[in-house]
């Protein structure tokens, strides 16, 4: 019999292929992983701290968690595809382990992950992933974040050894596709405050009213910036301090996406870079000319 660590990885790899195998018994998972029931029960429920049969059925109920918020299907097709016969039984367990019924959590939903001591969580659109051997620390994104912006810029060398001299040569007028359109210093600002809030809404599983940036007066957005701006600080010092940058968090809305919490911060910088940086030149345009524009390389130096 291989380590507990190996058995277990073994065991997740079978699972993932039997979440929808619901006919398959502890017997047939324990065949599938080559160990008599008995010690099958015993290797996984010393490893993960839980049965093997319960965290199958958590993983079930936490991808439930996730159609329920990236589908049209009804409650009854998500509970049949969680193995449950009855809305009835569905509705009990996803309610204990949610806190609110199938149809209220589609309404507002939270954090996916059902609390485990395993750390082997549902992870979309179909899959089970083992839990990191270290924590994503804040150093990790930051490498991450500048690993992107190597490869990106060497993808855009790579475009644009294939245009012609002209073009590459030719006068850039303001081209950010999907960003701002027409943008002006209210708008820009409006947006930056507007994703602030956006993405702290996103992480407390709320919609965000986009209206309210339509048009927007300079006091109302400092106000709402009072209010956003340390909610969303303290979300990401709490994600970075505890480790959980690759964590997914259910974005609702007309199309519901899921991304991890890393994944929009490094959003959050990129974009508000680009908008920050508009908005400073056209304050040196006006004559305010103390804010290095926008760059952080002397604030952060300062700070240290």
């Amino acid at each position: 019999m291989g380590s507990r660590p190996d058995v277990f990885a073994t065991f997740v790899e079978v699972l993932t292929k039997a979440l929808d195998d619901h006919d398959a018994t502890g017997a047939d998972l324990a065949e599938r992983v080559h160990l008599s029931r008995f010690h099958f029960d015993r290797v996984i429920a010393a490893t993960a701290g839980e049965p093997p049969t319960r965290l199958r059925r958590r993983v079930l109920l936490e991808r439930a968690a996730y159609r329920l918020v990236t589908t049209e299907r009804s409650v009854l097709e998500v509970a049949v595809e969680a193995g449950y016969s009855t809305h009835e039984s569905f509705t009990r367990a996803f309610t204990k382990a949610y806190g609110s019924s199938p149809v209220q959590w589609r309404e507002r939903p939270t954090r996916i992950p059902i609390e485990a001591p395993s750390g082997v969580h549902f992870h979309p659109p179909d899959s089970l992933r083992l839990p990191a051997q270290t924590k994503v620390s804040a150093m990790n994104m930051l490498v991450t974040m500048v690993e992107h912006h190597v490869w990106l810029v060497g993808e855009m060398l790579a475009r644009a050894e294939t245009l012609r001299a002209d073009q590459v040569d030719a006068p850039i007028e303001l081209s950010v596709e999907g960003v701002d359109d027409e943008p002006t210093m209210r708008s820009l600002l409006s947006r930056l405050v507007g994703q602030l809030e956006m993405w702290s809404a996103a992480i407390q599983g709320r919609e965000y009213d986009f209206a309210v940036e339509h048009p927007e007066d300079i006091a109302h957005l400092r106000a709402r910036l009072a209010e956003v701006g340390p909610t969303f600080l303290t979300q990401v010092r709490d994600v970075c301090e505890q480790g959980r940058l690759d964590e997914a968090i259910v974005c609702p809305g007309d199309q519901v996406e899921v991304y991890t919490f890393g994944a929009v911060i490094a959003h959050v910088l990129t974009f508000a870079a680009h908008r920050r940086t508009l908005v400073a030149g056209a304050l040196h345009d006006a004559g305010f000319t103390d804010l290095d524009g926008g760059d952080p390389i002397r604030w952060i130096t300062h700070r240290a």
